[in-house]
Protein backbone atom coordinates (compact mmCIF):
# COMPACT_ATOMS: atom_id res chain seq x y z
CA UNK A 1 0.00 0.00 0.00
CA UNK A 2 1.28 3.54 -0.91
CA UNK A 3 2.04 5.95 2.28
CA UNK A 4 -1.00 8.11 3.05
CA UNK A 5 -3.28 5.75 0.93
CA UNK A 6 -6.32 5.01 2.14
CA UNK A 7 -7.52 1.34 3.29
CA UNK A 8 -9.03 -0.71 0.72
CA UNK A 9 -12.45 -1.63 2.12
CA UNK A 10 -13.36 -4.87 2.67
CA UNK A 11 -16.46 -4.62 0.63
CA UNK A 12 -18.08 -1.81 -1.31
CA UNK A 13 -21.06 -1.44 -3.64
CA UNK A 14 -21.67 1.64 -5.78
CA UNK A 15 -25.89 1.12 -7.31
CA UNK A 16 -25.90 -1.97 -7.07
CA UNK A 17 -28.94 -4.24 -8.40
CA UNK A 18 -28.75 -7.93 -7.90
CA UNK A 19 -31.89 -10.04 -9.95
CA UNK A 20 -32.58 -13.37 -10.05
CA UNK A 21 -33.55 -14.59 -14.04
CA UNK A 22 -36.43 -15.68 -15.56
CA UNK A 23 -36.79 -19.44 -14.28
CA UNK A 24 -40.07 -21.83 -14.93
CA UNK A 25 -43.21 -19.92 -14.87
CA UNK A 26 -41.49 -17.31 -12.84
CA UNK A 27 -40.72 -14.21 -14.35
CA UNK A 28 -37.32 -11.85 -13.54
CA UNK A 29 -36.98 -10.76 -9.58
CA UNK A 30 -34.94 -7.82 -8.36
CA UNK A 31 -34.01 -8.52 -5.20
CA UNK A 32 -31.69 -5.21 -4.24
CA UNK A 33 -32.01 -2.05 -6.15
CA UNK A 34 -29.32 0.39 -6.39
CA UNK A 35 -27.71 -0.33 -3.45
CA UNK A 36 -24.75 2.24 -2.10
CA UNK A 37 -22.75 0.71 0.66
CA UNK A 38 -19.26 -0.05 2.42
CA UNK A 39 -17.58 -2.13 4.72
CA UNK A 40 -14.38 -0.89 6.53
CA UNK A 41 -11.27 -2.98 7.38
CA UNK A 42 -12.46 -3.84 10.87
CA UNK A 43 -15.80 -2.74 11.14
CA UNK A 44 -18.93 -5.34 12.17
CA UNK A 45 -21.81 -3.74 9.93
CA UNK A 46 -25.26 -5.32 10.68
CA UNK A 47 -27.93 -5.39 8.11
CA UNK A 48 -31.40 -5.62 8.77
CA UNK A 49 -34.29 -6.36 7.45
CA UNK A 50 -37.52 -8.69 7.25
CA UNK A 51 -37.88 -11.43 5.00
CA UNK A 52 -37.78 -11.22 1.28
CA UNK A 53 -35.46 -7.94 1.99
CA UNK A 54 -32.62 -8.54 -0.52
CA UNK A 55 -30.15 -9.76 3.04
CA UNK A 56 -29.47 -13.41 2.24
CA UNK A 57 -29.25 -12.59 -1.44
CA UNK A 58 -26.63 -9.78 -1.13
CA UNK A 59 -24.74 -12.32 1.21
CA UNK A 60 -24.34 -14.97 -1.20
CA UNK A 61 -22.88 -12.47 -3.72
CA UNK A 62 -20.64 -10.62 -1.26
CA UNK A 63 -19.50 -13.95 -0.03
CA UNK A 64 -18.92 -15.27 -3.75
CA UNK A 65 -21.18 -18.13 -3.04
CA UNK A 66 -24.00 -17.07 -5.94
CA UNK A 67 -20.59 -17.58 -8.40
CA UNK A 68 -20.03 -21.19 -6.77
CA UNK A 69 -23.03 -22.98 -6.48
CA UNK A 70 -22.52 -22.19 -2.48
CA UNK A 71 -25.58 -22.36 -0.62
CA UNK A 72 -29.08 -21.08 -1.26
CA UNK A 73 -31.13 -23.30 -4.05
CA UNK A 74 -30.76 -23.88 -8.13
CA UNK A 75 -31.60 -20.22 -9.05
CA UNK A 76 -28.53 -18.20 -8.83
CA UNK A 77 -28.66 -14.39 -8.46
CA UNK A 78 -26.88 -11.73 -10.99
CA UNK A 79 -25.41 -8.60 -11.21
CA UNK A 80 -27.12 -6.33 -13.55
CA UNK A 81 -26.17 -3.07 -12.44
CA UNK A 82 -23.62 -0.81 -11.21
CA UNK A 83 -20.52 -2.61 -8.85
CA UNK A 84 -19.45 -4.49 -5.82
CA UNK A 85 -16.03 -4.50 -4.84
CA UNK A 86 -14.95 -7.28 -2.42
CA UNK A 87 -11.83 -7.38 -0.72
CA UNK A 88 -10.67 -5.40 -4.04
CA UNK A 89 -11.72 -7.86 -6.47
CA UNK A 90 -14.98 -6.65 -8.29
CA UNK A 91 -18.06 -8.99 -8.96
CA UNK A 92 -19.11 -8.66 -11.75
CA UNK A 93 -17.93 -11.00 -14.23
CA UNK A 94 -15.00 -12.39 -12.06
CA UNK A 95 -13.05 -15.33 -13.34
CA UNK A 96 -12.84 -18.55 -11.44
CA UNK A 97 -9.22 -17.88 -10.67
CA UNK A 98 -10.30 -14.98 -9.20
CA UNK A 99 -12.77 -15.86 -7.44
CA UNK A 100 -10.78 -18.81 -5.71
CA UNK A 101 -8.85 -16.23 -4.19
CA UNK A 102 -11.55 -14.36 -3.10
CA UNK A 103 -12.89 -17.48 -1.41
CA UNK A 104 -9.98 -18.20 0.69
CA UNK A 105 -10.66 -14.60 2.29
CA UNK A 106 -14.32 -14.62 2.70
CA UNK A 107 -16.06 -16.19 5.37
CA UNK A 108 -19.63 -17.21 4.57
CA UNK A 109 -21.51 -18.64 7.28
CA UNK A 110 -24.92 -19.27 5.84
CA UNK A 111 -28.43 -18.83 7.15
CA UNK A 112 -28.50 -22.81 7.26
CA UNK A 113 -25.27 -23.66 8.38
CA UNK A 114 -25.84 -25.59 11.15
CA UNK A 115 -28.54 -27.68 9.57
CA UNK A 116 -26.82 -28.20 7.10
CA UNK A 117 -23.49 -30.14 8.12
CA UNK A 118 -22.72 -33.20 6.15
CA UNK A 119 -24.01 -36.13 8.59
CA UNK A 120 -21.79 -38.60 7.72
CA UNK A 121 -18.70 -36.68 8.34
CA UNK A 122 -17.39 -36.33 11.74
CA UNK A 123 -16.48 -32.21 13.25
CA UNK A 124 -13.09 -32.45 12.45
CA UNK A 125 -13.79 -33.85 8.90
CA UNK A 126 -16.24 -31.13 8.53
CA UNK A 127 -13.56 -28.55 9.90
CA UNK A 128 -10.98 -29.80 7.25
CA UNK A 129 -13.26 -30.17 4.51
CA UNK A 130 -12.67 -26.67 3.27
CA UNK A 131 -8.45 -27.03 3.46
CA UNK A 132 -8.81 -30.48 1.42
CA UNK A 133 -11.25 -29.20 -1.63
CA UNK A 134 -8.34 -26.94 -2.40
CA UNK A 135 -5.72 -29.40 -1.40
CA UNK A 136 -5.52 -32.60 -0.62
CA UNK A 137 -1.98 -32.89 -0.29
CA UNK A 138 -2.27 -30.13 2.49
CA UNK A 139 -0.24 -31.98 5.29
CA UNK A 140 -1.79 -33.77 7.77
CA UNK A 141 -0.55 -33.57 11.14
CA UNK A 142 -0.50 -29.45 10.39
CA UNK A 143 -4.01 -29.74 9.84
CA UNK A 144 -5.10 -31.57 12.99
CA UNK A 145 -3.88 -28.82 14.49
CA UNK A 146 -5.53 -26.32 12.68
CA UNK A 147 -8.78 -27.63 12.71
CA UNK A 148 -8.27 -28.43 17.07
CA UNK A 149 -7.16 -24.87 17.37
CA UNK A 150 -10.55 -23.97 15.12
CA UNK A 151 -12.68 -25.98 17.22
CA UNK A 152 -10.76 -24.40 20.77
CA UNK A 153 -11.45 -20.80 19.30
CA UNK A 154 -15.24 -21.47 19.05
CA UNK A 155 -15.02 -22.84 22.91
CA UNK A 156 -15.72 -26.17 22.17
CA UNK A 157 -14.42 -28.77 23.70
CA UNK A 158 -11.51 -30.89 21.85
CA UNK A 159 -13.99 -34.38 22.78
CA UNK A 160 -16.22 -33.50 19.90
CA UNK A 161 -14.10 -33.46 17.04
CA UNK A 162 -14.75 -37.17 16.73
CA UNK A 163 -18.87 -36.45 17.05
CA UNK A 164 -21.29 -36.30 14.12
CA UNK A 165 -23.60 -33.48 14.03
CA UNK A 166 -26.47 -35.71 15.02
CA UNK A 167 -24.53 -36.19 18.91
CA UNK A 168 -24.63 -32.08 18.71
CA UNK A 169 -27.03 -29.30 20.40
CA UNK A 170 -27.69 -27.03 17.87
CA UNK A 171 -25.72 -24.22 19.68
CA UNK A 172 -22.79 -27.01 18.95
CA UNK A 173 -23.35 -27.30 14.92
CA UNK A 174 -23.61 -23.42 14.85
CA UNK A 175 -20.22 -23.32 16.60
CA UNK A 176 -19.32 -25.91 13.94
CA UNK A 177 -20.18 -23.96 11.35
CA UNK A 178 -18.35 -21.21 12.83
CA UNK A 179 -15.10 -22.81 13.12
CA UNK A 180 -15.52 -24.29 9.25
CA UNK A 181 -16.11 -20.53 8.08
CA UNK A 182 -13.24 -19.18 9.65
CA UNK A 183 -10.51 -22.11 9.03
CA UNK A 184 -8.61 -20.19 6.88
CA UNK A 185 -8.13 -16.93 8.99
CA UNK A 186 -10.35 -14.56 6.45
CA UNK A 187 -10.27 -10.75 6.78
CA UNK A 188 -14.08 -10.47 6.22
CA UNK A 189 -16.75 -12.80 7.50
CA UNK A 190 -20.27 -12.90 6.23
CA UNK A 191 -22.60 -13.91 8.93
CA UNK A 192 -26.01 -14.43 7.68
CA UNK A 193 -28.70 -15.05 11.29
CA UNK A 194 -25.88 -16.33 12.93
CA UNK A 195 -28.21 -17.08 15.33
CA UNK A 196 -31.27 -18.80 13.17
CA UNK A 197 -32.42 -22.42 14.92
CA UNK A 198 -30.16 -21.56 17.81
CA UNK A 199 -32.11 -22.28 21.61
CA UNK A 200 -32.71 -18.57 23.13
CA UNK A 201 -30.95 -20.08 26.00
CA UNK A 202 -27.63 -20.08 24.51
CA UNK A 203 -28.22 -17.53 21.82
CA UNK A 204 -26.47 -14.68 23.32
CA UNK A 205 -23.53 -17.10 23.90
CA UNK A 206 -23.44 -17.70 20.28
CA UNK A 207 -23.57 -13.87 19.50
CA UNK A 208 -21.35 -13.43 22.09
CA UNK A 209 -18.56 -15.68 20.88
CA UNK A 210 -18.69 -14.27 17.29
CA UNK A 211 -18.11 -10.25 19.05
CA UNK A 212 -14.94 -12.13 21.07
CA UNK A 213 -13.84 -13.77 17.95
CA UNK A 214 -14.13 -10.68 15.36
CA UNK A 215 -12.33 -8.55 18.55
CA UNK A 216 -9.07 -11.36 18.77
CA UNK A 217 -8.67 -11.81 14.85
CA UNK A 218 -9.57 -8.14 13.74
CA UNK A 219 -11.76 -9.57 10.47
CA UNK A 220 -14.24 -7.06 9.42
CA UNK A 221 -18.23 -8.71 9.44
CA UNK A 222 -21.20 -8.55 7.57
CA UNK A 223 -23.87 -9.71 10.15
CA UNK A 224 -27.46 -10.26 8.86
CA UNK A 225 -29.87 -10.45 10.96
CA UNK A 226 -33.94 -9.50 11.41
CA UNK A 227 -32.94 -9.53 15.29
CA UNK A 228 -32.11 -5.89 16.30
CA UNK A 229 -31.09 -7.40 19.62
CA UNK A 230 -27.89 -9.21 18.06
CA UNK A 231 -27.25 -6.56 15.93
CA UNK A 232 -27.23 -4.16 19.30
CA UNK A 233 -24.87 -6.64 20.94
CA UNK A 234 -22.08 -7.03 18.02
CA UNK A 235 -22.59 -4.01 15.34
CA UNK A 236 -20.65 -0.87 14.95
CA UNK A 237 -23.00 0.36 12.22
CA UNK A 238 -26.43 -0.66 10.83
CA UNK A 239 -27.75 -0.79 7.45
CA UNK A 240 -31.65 -1.12 6.53
CA UNK A 241 -33.09 -3.10 3.40
CA UNK A 242 -36.90 -2.78 2.74
CA UNK A 243 -37.63 -4.55 -0.30
CA UNK A 244 -34.32 -4.24 -2.08
CA UNK A 245 -33.49 -0.93 -0.96
CA UNK A 246 -31.41 0.92 1.27
CA UNK A 247 -33.49 2.52 3.62
CA UNK A 248 -31.16 3.56 6.96
CA UNK A 249 -27.50 3.89 7.59
CA UNK A 250 -25.80 4.60 10.76
CA UNK A 251 -25.32 3.83 14.76
CA UNK A 252 -28.45 1.95 15.61
CA UNK A 253 -29.35 5.26 17.71
CA UNK A 254 -28.53 7.52 14.55
CA UNK A 255 -30.58 5.13 12.51
CA UNK A 256 -33.80 4.71 15.21
CA UNK A 257 -34.20 8.51 16.87
CA UNK A 258 -34.31 10.30 12.96
CA UNK A 259 -35.86 7.75 10.91
CA UNK A 260 -35.87 8.72 7.32
CA UNK A 261 -38.25 5.99 5.27
CA UNK A 262 -41.68 4.97 6.92
CA UNK A 263 -40.31 1.71 7.00
CA UNK A 264 -37.76 2.56 9.66
CA UNK A 265 -39.92 5.03 11.36
CA UNK A 266 -42.59 2.19 12.08
CA UNK A 267 -39.65 0.45 13.51
CA UNK A 268 -38.25 2.83 15.52
CA UNK A 269 -41.89 3.25 17.21
CA UNK A 270 -41.89 -0.54 17.62
CA UNK A 271 -39.17 -0.16 19.50
CA UNK A 272 -40.68 2.48 21.45
CA UNK A 273 -43.85 0.48 22.64
CA UNK A 274 -45.99 2.50 20.42
CA UNK A 275 -49.15 0.03 19.77
CA UNK A 276 -50.01 2.33 16.89
CA UNK A 277 -47.01 0.58 15.24
CA UNK A 278 -48.21 -2.84 15.02
CA UNK A 279 -50.69 -1.75 12.57
CA UNK A 280 -48.73 -0.03 10.24
CA UNK A 281 -46.22 -3.11 10.25
CA UNK A 282 -48.26 -5.49 9.41
CA UNK A 283 -49.88 -3.43 6.22
CA UNK A 284 -46.21 -4.32 4.72
CA UNK A 285 -46.00 -8.06 6.02
CA UNK A 286 -47.93 -10.16 2.58
CA UNK A 287 -44.66 -8.22 0.90
CA UNK A 288 -41.97 -8.86 3.27
CA UNK A 289 -42.37 -12.29 4.04
CA UNK A 290 -42.47 -13.08 0.16
CA UNK A 291 -39.60 -15.26 -0.42
CA UNK A 292 -37.22 -14.38 -2.98
CA UNK A 293 -36.38 -17.05 -5.86
CA UNK A 294 -33.99 -19.22 -4.50
CA UNK A 295 -33.67 -18.54 -1.25
CA UNK A 296 -36.26 -20.46 0.11
CA UNK A 297 -34.05 -21.62 2.82
CA UNK A 298 -32.32 -18.48 3.29
CA UNK A 299 -34.63 -15.45 4.85
CA UNK A 300 -37.00 -16.81 7.72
Amino acid sequence: MTRGAAPIPAFSTSDLTIEYPPHGASGAFVAVHGLTLRLEPGEVLGLLGQSGSGKSTLARVLSGAAFTGRGGGDVRPQITGGEATVQGYRMRGIRRRKLSRLTFGVGHLAQDAAATLPSTLTVAEIVAEPVLDRDRRYDRAELETLVATMVDSVRLPLTVLTKFPYELSNGQRQRVALARALVFGPALLIADEPTAGVDATVRDAVVDLLGELQRERAFSALVISSDLNVLRRVADRIAVLHQGILVGLGTIDEVFDDPRHPYVAGLAAALLGDPASDEDENDDDEYDYESEPGEHVSEN
